[in-house]
């Protein structure tokens, strides 16, 4: 069998051990294998790939930081082949932080592309992982990395081609002399932060590849990464803006644990004002916010002054007046607040001739894929042909609950099975458990519910799926399997045969103020209800408070109870 044909091999990391490395059957034989460097009393390691795993390790020892760590693990197969032994290591370098390693990678060289029996190496992958043993180090479980921060938002990640594509781009767009406003425009789930993570990484290392890690990189990246040292011989001064508090407390911690990242360079919209940069890349851009429904106007108003600007100033022109380059990550189907800067204010910077723009198409969240994307933005804004069958996937659930009971029970099931499942809700009822924890914020078919118990990580909280996560809590967060309530806010006239919104009903106060009119409100909690949407990489189970929400619903989505 595949799985069981392959050898790990311990050893010290040291001149002597080394030099017995060609009695090996395999690295005598010059087959790819695939090497961990490691110090488990340092917690940092180094992960590579070779066809002559002597001479690489030998020079490995003349390294100033590699030569510091004490053991090696060399993984050898007569079925490796070149291609083969690339995935493997990728999948070491993502999976070794979870584990508290530091790794001493770059992250410009991990490849991501298809050969004969993939999906097999994959499967040896695991077996392989299961034989991984390290002093003082707690074993983790595959499903518990990937369900973990550090592997979600790792800069290790392989990119899709438009994204390795736009990494480029991106790159000679901060090496030109001119000033230069990037956008990287991307739908829910086409992997906008990842891109941003992985950019910061290389910004942060490119004048630390040393000869044989620089010789193995696409040619493209080698031309921008030799434009960079020649433009930027000391450092980049980079920061990393992230709008959203929860997202930006989760981002901290992550950079926390990687080798060259610091938490330092997650900042807020209001810490830009601080000092100038480089550069700026902003996450969730369309998340930046302007003088409305804001809770310190005084701060607000301070920054803008700062600035040399009057109170009609965005956090959008703060990230514009404190950096050189600005990479900014956007879509405007996710503003979901009055208060998040007009996207007319991002389309005039769109125009400027020092604007660039960048488009991701690839979905990498939902395995639903481009169909479900499209599918959910066109029912929720009545686009779907009268006659349009119901939605259907083999890689994605998507199902409609009639009983709140049954939901739960599904939520919970998933939650055992593969982690991250969670509730979510429209902002339908007060929050009341925020004064008595032991009242529900609402009751629904007997099922007593409540609103997010934390604001900050509420993801990682709690596997209660009673428990009902608010947009504020979500956005930006993968989930596997997402439970999206449609509260009382939201109807189906079904003599208009149009989705309609009740004011009334809808108790976020700050998501109210500044409306221009019902059709705004409207849009946003459209938005809202999507984004929601958008969270579950396996599948999203609904439920509408409404039965002519429920009525139209069934028609395109299969239902349950």
């Amino acid at each position: 069998m595949l799985e069981l044909q392959f050898v790990t091999s311990k050893l010290s990391f040291n001149k002597s051990d080394v030099e017995l490395l060609d009695k090996e059957e395999f690295i005598a034989k010059l087959f790819p294998v695939v090497y961990i460097l490691f110090d488990e009393t340092a917690m940092c390691a180094y992960i590579g790939e070779s066809t002559n795993a002597k001479a690489r390790l030998t020079t490995h020892l003349s390294h100033i930081d590699k030569s510091k760590l004490k053991k090696a693990y060399i993984v050898s197969s007569p079925l490796f082949n070149k291609s083969a032994a690339l995935d493997i290591e990728s999948y070491l370098i993502q999976s070794m932080p979870s584990l508290g390693f530091n790794l001493l990678n770059g992250n410009a060289g991990i490849a991501n592309h298809n050969y004969y029996q993939k999906d097999l190496y994959s499967t040896l992958f695991k077996n392989i992982w299961s034989e991984l043993t390290f002093d003082n180090v707690e074993p983790k479980s595959l499903l518990e990395i990937k369900n973990s921060d550090i592997f979600k938002y790792s800069p290790y990640k392989t990119l899709t081609q438009d994204q390795f594509n736009s990494s480029i781009e991106i790159l000679e767009n901060i090496t030109t002399k001119k000033k230069v406003t990037t956008f990287v425009n991307g739908l829910a789930g086409t992997g906008k932060t990842i891109l941003a993570i992985y950019l910061i990484k290389i910004l942060s290392d490119y004048r630390s590849y040393d000869n044989d890690e620089f010789t193995e990189l696409d040619d493209s990246l080698q031309t921008a990464i030799t434009k960079l040292k020649s433009n930027y011989p000391d450092s980049l001064s980079i920061g990393f803006v992230v709008p959203m508090t929860s997202l930006r407390n989760t981002l901290k911690s992550v950079f926390g644990k990687v080798h060259g990242l610091s938490k330092k360079m997650v900042i807020g919209p209001s810490d830009v004002v601080k000092q100038k940069y480089d550069l700026l890349i902003v996450d969730e851009a369309h998340r930046l916010t302007r003088r409305v429904s804001i809770t310190n106007y005084r701060d607000f108003d301070n920054a803008n002054k700062k600035l040399g600007l009057d109170n009609s100033g965005t956090q959008l022109d703060w990230i514009l007046k404190s950096s050189k380059h600005q990479v900014l990550f956007y879509d405007s189907e996710q503003s979901i607040k009055p208060a998040d800067v007009r996207k007319e204010d991002f389309d005039y910077i769109k125009t400027l001739s020092t604007s660039t723009e960048i488009q991701l198409v690839s979905q990498l969240r939902s395995k639903g894929g481009k169909d479900y994307i499209s599918f959910v933005d066109e029912l929720l804004n009545n686009r779907l042909p009268i006659n349009h069958k119901k939605f259907s996937s083999t890689d994605y659930e998507l199902v409609m609950f009639t009983s709140m009971d049954d939901m739960v029970e599904q939520l919970r099931k998933r939650e055992s099975e593969h982690g991250l499942s969670r509730m979510m809700s429209g902002y339908s009822w007060k929050w009341v458990s925020r004064a008595n924890e032991n009242t529900p914020d609402t009751v629904i078919d007997g099922v007593g519910l409540t609103w997010n118990r934390v604001s900050k990580d509420w993801i990682n909280s709690t596997t209660d799926a009673t428990e009902m996560g608010c947009i504020h809590t979500v956005q930006g967060y993968d989930l596997n399997f997402a439970g999206v309530i449609f509260g009382e806010e939201i109807t189906f006239d079904k003599k208009m045969k149009l989705i309609t919104v009740n004011k009334e009903k809808y108790f976020d106060a700050k998501g109210k103020a500044a409306i221009r009119s019902p059709e705004e409100l409207h849009n946003y909690i459209i938005k809202i209800y999507k984004t929601m949407m958008y969270r579950g990489i396996k599948g999203t189970y609904i439920y509408a408070c409404d039965e002519g929400l429920r009525d139209y619903f069934s028609k395109t989505i299969m239902t349950k109870g």
